[in-house]
């Protein structure tokens, strides 16, 4: 049988507007698990920039709850990411 997958839209925010969104996009990119992929970078208010992310997880393998907690506001990733 097929993995049920699901698919949702992740917005990433820096800390703000000097925030190196490169270095921001490579700590993202560099999150290594099953079935993410990456979208672009988008404006928000006053110049400052978020990524948005297309994630796709393997429900049985993957918590959206633990990608965001365990990995994306964890250090390293927490000198780049706001929430």
């Amino acid at each position: 049988a097929a993995a049920a997958k699901s698919s949702f839209l992740l917005d990433v925010k820096p800390w703000g507007d000097e925030t190196d969104m490169d270095k921001l996009e490579e700590a993202v990119r560099n999150v290594n698990m099953e079935g993410l992929t990456w979208a672009r970078l988008a404006p928000v208010e006053y110049g400052v920039k978020k990524l948005q992310i297309m994630v796709t997880v393997v429900n049985d393998l993957v918590s959206v709850h633990g990608l965001i907690e365990d990995h994306l506001c964890a250090a390293p990733m927490d000198e780049y990411v706001q929430s």
